[in-house]
Parts: C-alpha cells; sequence; structure tokens
C-alpha cells in the first residue's frame, strides 16, 4: 500500500507562480488554416458526422445532434488536442451549461418524439386522499357546519320564519360547544376562534328576543358582555335596553342605556345620538317631560334631526310652554334633510346619453329614499302646526296662521297651502261649515293644483249638504283648474249620480279611472252605476277588480254577494257572504242575509244559527225577531217565541199586533188564563181592536167567565162604528171620484166583510202559524196569516245599519276623501 505513497521532500518548496506564463495551444486561434482537421471539417462532410454515444448520460448535450440550417452539428476535436465543448471524451460528455430547458433532454437520441408536457408517461397518478379521521379535519368540518348554520338561521328570520330561525340558531349554539370540547380533547384550546363563539351567541340572542323569549335573549346577552375577551361587547347593552323597554321595564332601559353610552366613544356620534334619543322616548314613557326634554334639547344642538324636533315640540306641548313650542317649531322647520332638489334630474341639454342617465336616476333606490324623508318630514311638520296651532296663541285660527307664516319662510314654502286647507278641516270637525267654505274659497284665485284641491273639497262640503247645484259648480271648477285630478272627476259623476243621470255619472267615473287607474272610489262609484243601471255583469266585473285591491273591504263583499243574488246564484252569493263576516265577525246584517239565503234555500236549522247570531249582536231587529218567532211558532216551542214578541212590543210599542202574538203564544200553549190577561190589557190599551175582543169573547164564553157578555156588547158596537165609519168613507169616495170608476172600485176593495181594521189600522206582515186543529180560539187556517199592525200616525223607530249595509244601500255611494288626520301618539 505504500508504495503509491508519494512524500514530498522537505527541501522541495511551492512555487505560487509556476505556470503563469505557460501557454495553452488551445486558444491559439491564429494557426487555424494550417490545421489540417479543422479546414477538413469545413470543407468536406467530416464535420457532419452524427457523434459518438456518451457513456455518462445527464450532462447539458450528452449526445444531442445540434442542428444548425445547414445541417448537424458534431462536437469538432482540434488537430492540436483542444476538447471541444459537447464532445465525447473517453465516453464521457461534457456537460454544455448548467441550466436546462423545459422540455428538453440532454439523453433524447435519434427517433425520440417531441413531449413537453410529458404526456407519452401515461396518466398522473391519483391524488392523495385526505383522512377525515384526523381532528383537524375533524375541527374544520364543525366549524364550516357553524357558519353554515348561523347562515341559514339569518335567511329565516328574513324570510319571516321565526320558529325555524330560533332552532337554527340553537343547533349553530350546540355545534360550536361541540367544537369546543374537540378542541380541548386535541389540546389546542389555545386556538379557540372568538369570532365563531360572539357570531353564535349574538345571533342565538337576537332570535330570542325576535320570538318574544326575552329572559333567555337577557341570558345570553349577558354571557356575552360580561366575557372580557370579547372586544367592544359593552354596545350590546343597547340591545338589552331595548328589550326592558319592550317589557315596559323603563328604570333599567334607561340605566342600561346610560351604561352602553358610557362604553362608546365620542367618536361614534351618530350612535350616541342614537342612544339618547331612546333615553329621551324612555323619559316620554315614564311622563317625565323635563328630563326628556333635557335630551331632545341635547340632541338638537349637536345633530338635529326631524324625529327629535318633533318629540322635543311634543314635551313641550305636554308641559304646556307655549313660548317654547314656537321655538321648537322654527326649529323643527330649519332640519336640514340632506336631500337634493328636483332641479338636479332634469337633464341641461338635448344630449341622448345624458337624458337616459337622468331618466334612469330619476326612480332609483337614493330617489326613492329622499322622497320618503321628505315626505316624513312634511307629515311631522304638519301634525305638529296642527298640535300646537290651538295652544300657542288665543284662538285657533291665529295659531295656525302663525304656523303659516313660519312655513312660507322656509323650505318647505309648498307646504303653507297645505296647511291652509288643512285649517278649513279643522273647522268641519268643529262643525263650523262657513268658516270652512271661507277659507276654502281663498283659494279660488291660487295656482291651478291649490284652488283644484280647494274646489275639490268645497264640492265635497256642499255634496253633504246636498246643495248639488253647488257642488256641481265647484266640481266643474275643479276640474278646469285641473283636468287629471281624478277626486274632482269623481265628485262631478257623484252630483250626476245624485241627479239620476247614471249614463253621464259613469263617464266621469271611467274618465278618473283612465287619470289614477288606483281610484278606488271611482271603480266603487262605476259599480254601484252600472247596478243602478241594471248591467250587472259589468258591475260585478268591477266589484271583482275592486276586491283585488281591497282584500278585506266588507262593503266589497257585500256588494259582490247582492249581484250574485240578484244574478240568481245564491250559492255565490252565500260563499262571498261567509267572507264577510270572516271580515266583519259581528256584522248583524250580513248574518241576517245569510239567514235569509238559507231560508230562502229550505235550511231552515242554518237560516236559524245565522238569525240567532243576529240577534244576539244586535237584538232590535225587527225583521230577525219575527223570523225567530215564527221559527219556534213552526216548531211547537211557543214558549220561547213570547220573549222575541215582548222585545218586540218593547220596540214599537203601538203596534198592537206583537201583543196579539203574545196572547196567541200564551193561548197556543194551552196557558189560558195568562192569554186572557194579555187579551184584557190589549183592549185597554187598543179598545177598538176588534180582534182582540173576538178572542175575549171566545175565551171568556169557553171559560165560563161573567165578562162574556160584556165584551160580546163591546164587539158589536165597535163592530157597528167600524161599518158606519166605512159607509161614510165609502160614500166620500164615491162623491170626489164621480164618473171614475178606478176610484169607486178602490173604494169597494177598501171595504172588509170581517172589519178588521179600525181607523186606517192594517195587519201586513206574514207570520207563520201552527196546525190549530179543533182550536176554537184560532183566528185563521194553517196558512200564512195577516198580522201586522201599522199605525201611520206612530212613531216609528229608526234602525241604525252597519257600515257594510249602509256602504251596500242602492244609493249611497263613495265620496272623496278630505285627507288624513294626522294627530300624534
Amino acid at each position: 500500500m505504500m508504495e503509491h505513497v508519494h512524500l514530498a521532500a522537505a527541501e522541495e518548496e511551492e512555487d505560487l507562480y509556476s505556470g503563469y506564463n505557460d501557454y495553452n495551444p488551445t486558444f491559439d486561434t491564429e494557426d487555424l488554416e494550417n490545421d489540417t482537421g479543422f479546414q477538413q471539417a469545413v470543407k468536406t462532410s467530416h464535420g457532419r458526422r452524427p457523434p459518438m454515444t456518451a457513456k455518462i448520460p445527464g450532462t447539458a448535450l450528452g449526445a444531442r445532434p445540434m442542428g444548425t440550417t445547414f445541417g448537424a452539428r458534431v462536437p469538432l476535436a482540434s488537430s492540436l488536442g483542444r476538447p471541444m465543448t459537447g464532445a465525447v471524451q473517453d465516453g464521457v460528455s461534457r456537460p454544455m451549461t448548467a441550466v436546462r430547458a423545459a422540455g428538453y433532454s440532454s439523453a433524447m437520441t435519434r427517433g425520440s418524439t417531441f413531449d413537453p408536457l410529458g404526456q407519452s408517461k401515461g396518466p398522473a397518478p391519483p391524488l392523495e386522499t385526505k383522512n377525515e379521521d384526523t381532528p383537524e379535519e375533524k375541527i374544520k368540518s364543525l366549524e364550516k357546519r357553524v357558519n353554515d348554520l348561523i347562515e341559514e338561521s339569518c335567511m329565516a328570520h328574513s324570510h319571516g320564519d321565526l320558529q325555524l330561525s330560533l332552532e337554527k340558531a340553537k343547533e349553530a349554539g350546540r355545534k360550536e360547544r361541540a367544537l369546543v370540547r374537540q378542541r380541548e380533547q386535541t389540546g389546542s384550546s389555545e386556538h379557540v376562534n372568538l369570532d365563531m363563539t360572539y357570531s353564535v351567541l349574538f345571533n342565538l340572542a337576537n332570535q330570542y328576543s325576535n320570538n318574544d323569549m326575552y329572559p333567555e335573549a337577557l341570558n345570553t346577552y349577558q354571557v356575552i358582555v360580561k366575557n372580557k375577551m370579547f372586544n367592544n361587547a359593552g354596545r350590546l347593552k343597547v340591545n338589552m335596553a331595548n328589550i326592558f323597554f319592550k317589557q315596559k321595564n323603563y328604570h333599567k332601559a334607561i340605566k342600561f342605556y346610560r351604561m352602553a353610552l358610557d362604553q362608546i366613544s365620542n367618536s361614534h356620534k351618530e350612535m350616541r345620538i342614537k342612544i339618547m334619543q331612546n333615553i329621551g322616548v324612555v323619559f316620554i314613557k315614564m311622563g317625565q317631560y323635563s328630563d326628556a326634554i333635557t335630551s331632545f334639547e341635547h340632541i338638537m344642538t349637536e345633530s338635529p334631526n326631524i324625529k327629535t324636533g318633533f318629540n322635543l315640540i311634543l314635551c313641550y306641548y305636554a308641559i304646556g310652554d307655549r313660548e317654547r313650542m314656537k321655538k321648537a317649531f322654527q326649529k323643527l322647520i330649519c332640519v336640514p334633510l340632506g336631500i337634493d332638489e328636483d332641479d338636479k334630474y332634469i337633464p341641461p341639454n338635448d344630449d341622448p346619453h345624458t337624458n337616459l342617465v337622468y331618466e334612469a336616476i330619476k326612480n332609483d333606490q337614493l330617489r326613492q329614499m329622499e322622497r320618503e324623508r321628505k315626505a316624513l318630514a312634511e307629515k311631522f311638520i304638519m301634525t305638529s302646526a296642527k298640535l300646537i296651532a290651538p295652544a300657542i296663541e288665543s284662538s285657533f285660527a291665529a295659531g295656525f296662521d302663525w304656523c303659516v307664516e313660519m312655513v312660507k319662510s322656509s323650505q318647505y314654502v309648498e307646504l303653507a297651502n297645505d296647511l291652509e286647507i288643512n285649517k278649513a278641516i279643522t273647522y268641519l270637525r268643529q262643525k263650523d261649515f262657513n268658516q270652512a267654505v271661507e277659507t276654502l274659497k281663498m283659494f279660488e284665485k291660487k295656482d291651478s293644483r291649490v284652488k283644484s284641491a280647494a274646489a275639490t273639497n268645497l264640492s265635497f262640503l256642499y255634496f253633504l249638504e246636498k246643495d248639488f247645484d253647488q257642488a256641481d259648480r265647484y266640481a266643474d271648477l275643479a276640474m278646469t283648474a285641473d283636468r287629471y285630478n281624478p277626486a274632482a272627476l269623481i265628485n262631478k259623476g257623484n252630483t250626476l249620480f245624485a241627479k239620476r243621470d247614471y249614463e253621464k255619472a259613469a263617464e266621469f267615473y271611467k274618465e278618473a279611472l283612465r287619470n289614477d287607474s288606483s281610484c278606488t272610489e271611482g271603480l266603487y262609484n262605476l259599480g254601484l252605476t252600472y247596478k243602478k243601471l241594471s248591467r250587472l255583469e259589468e258591475a260585478l266585473d268591477c266589484f271583482l277588480k275592486l276586491h283585488a285591491i281591497l282584500r278585506n273591504s266588507a262593503q266589497v263583499m257585500y256588494q259582490l254577494a247582492k249581484l250574485y243574488e240578484m244574478l240568481g246564484d245564491p250559492h255565490q252569493a252565500i260563499e262571498w257572504l261567509m267572507q264577510l263576516i270572516s271580515v266583519a265577525p259581528t256584522d248583524s246584517q250580513a248574518l241576517a242575509k245569510l239567514g235569509e239565503l238559507h231560508d230562502d234555500e229550505g235550511d231552515k236549522s242554518q237560516a236559524f244559527q245565522y238569525y240567532y247570531e243576529s240577534f244576539r249582536y244586535f237584538p232590535s231587529n225587527i225583521d230577525v225577531i219575527e223570523w225567530l218567532g215564527a221559527y219556534y211558532i213552526d216548531t211547537q216551542f211557543c214558549e220561547k217565541a213570547i220573549q222575541y214578541f215582548e222585545r218586540a212590543a218593547l220596540i214599537q210599542p203601538t203596534q198592537v199586533k206583537w201583543r196579539l202574538m203574545v196572547a196567541s203564544c200564551y193561548r197556543r200553549s194551552g196557558n189560558y188564563q195568562k192569554a186572557l190577561e194579555t187579551y184584557k190589557d190589549i183592549h185597554r190599551k187598543f179598545p177598538e181592536n176588534v180582534e182582540c175582543l173576538r178572542f175575549l169573547v171566545r175565551l171568556c164564553m169557553d171559560m165560563g167567565l161573567k165578562e162574556v157578555q160584556e165584551y160580546a156588547t163591546k164587539l158589536k158596537k165597535v163592530e157597528k162604528m167600524k161599518e158606519i165609519r166605512e159607509q161614510r168613507v165609502k160614500s166620500g169616495r164615491e162623491g170626489s171620484a164621480r164618473g171614475r170608476r178606478e176610484g169607486s172600485a178602490s173604494s169597494d176593495s177598501g171595504h172588509s166583510s170581517h172589519g178588521t181594521s179600525a181607523k186606517g189600522e192594517r195587519l201586513s206582515a206574514k207570520l207563520k202559524s201552527l196546525p190549530g186543529a179543533n182550536e176554537p180560539y184560532e183566528a185563521s187556517n194553517n196558512k200564512d196569516i195577516d198580522a201586522s199592525y201599522v199605525d201611520p200616525l206612530g212613531p216609528q223607530i229608526e234602525r241604525p245599519k252597519t257600515a257594510a249595509k249602509k256602504r251596500a244601500e242602492e244609493d249611497d255611494f263613495a265620496d272623496e276623501e278630505l285627507g288624513d288626520d294626522l294627530l300624534p301618539e
């Protein structure tokens, strides 16, 4: 082994500069012309021979042929023995470069194809499957499930499904607790997702509150607030205060509002203002108006807004401070709305592109929000003016005039005229019609819009007073000022309707509908007009359209039922009346109509049910009382019929027929003594009633009483007097109507062979009687008897009508409203 080891001589020293001047002939290019190998390679095909295969692959070029436009390149051997780049020496190819281009290989041989993407190697191996059983994957899956449940809960709430939203929120809470336990088991509890925990608890508390589960909501909010790891959790005390407000626990509500206010920095000015506004509202609920005024005044100083200004006026009104009411009203009308003027939406030129842009933004959501804000401001100003006008001055008119002057000098100039019209309407509510008319007449010289509104109201006033000529005049004036005013057209149609010119009235109602397709008054009145003209199908079409707009209108449903009854379809009429009583279950007239329809169909039991319900809600309807009494007589329950006829006798004390029916019920039930007493009482009050005397004679005769002769004498006397009276009436008629056959015929027909009428009194209502076989006291057979007594000189009781019945009268029709009456809560 040692023979291969060479030891350097000790005296031999290394020369640092040795070989510095040595010459390498490889880099000598001056003698290339004399190099035989180089010249042969250039002039012949010797240089285009394929290179030898390298024994060691993996170099930069290896055995790859290098091509040019003239052919393939080969490694060239220098005649001087210089190793060429890429040449093969001793079977090993020298690498050309340290960087390999993508898709190329130095080991490519003859016959190989170009495959930069490696597709010839076959499909890629399948991806490694994820192991879902690992703790990390389980935690990620649970987190995703919790987030999905929170989202589903919020979506369910947005769709109005409060119960489902609460269930999803509870399930999210359970999953989140399972997630926390999973982290503790894996030892990664330091990586707890606090944002997810906060979201779960906050959503759960909200859903509890939405479902009116206030104790659970408060407990959940308390869990969040007490956890110091949650940032800004103190703001949730506002939500807790809102819950206490809903529970009417006002002291705690104020406490939590103030706690939330202390935890919110001054940089969140808007939120602090809203909390202070809530505090003021709570003080109003508690009746502490001075404390509420303090909060509202601070808000009006820092950041004034319409709602706070209106609430401040209410507080001043409650304590009766006139001067501060005026100052608050001035502050209210000076509150900036922060909206653009209408001129902004007018195109400045005729550029089509610009016009399209303005047309697009003219009614977008931002513009709609601006309109809503302006309408709310106008509503609060109008309400405030109507509220404080009687209080700030000695008279209502003076107070309203002051409000009008203030409004005229503000940004709400157009409200001044509306306030004047409301002043007239207030006069109407005070029953001061003359002042109302005078106030409205001042607008005759105003601009067209105000003049049309004032003339419309004047037309309505005169229409209520049944001065149809003046109503027609002002309706024409309103139409002249504004032909497209649907209210004026309806009032014009109403005056023509009252004059029974139904064709022209229908034309004006149609024009009103063309100008405003949502004008329900015009559609209702048009249906009534068609009904008057016996165009029932067209009337039905109008009311069906109106029902599609006013789904719960009892008047429309009654009209539909009435039309179907007139068209001979009682089943449809019953269906609409059933819908009507679902909207107005206490409407006695609708219930009575249902009973009448079922009675016509032969369903007595169902008719009795509805008649009885009608009587229960309105026990003074004579027609219902009469039907119920007749029903009990027909079903052999005469004792129960007595109470209904006694009530009818109380309602109409001058009508003898109800007392006769009471006595008849006693007689039919076998209580002859009570019947006799009732007949005697009737005879004392109506001594000339022939029917009562006849029953007294027959009762006394069968009971063997001594008074029989007395009553028989009275009966003969009354019948004789009645006969003499009828003879005089007959002779008088013959003398006054001599030569007129019709007159004499009517005189003969007025004579009654039975002598049952006295002094022009006639029995005319039909009541059904029981079969009276072997009944000596029956006044008639088993058919309908004529037993209504009408005294033309006696007082008549006017029965009240329900709203549905009033609007369903054939001569009624909808009038244009004067306007909404806005009163503060």
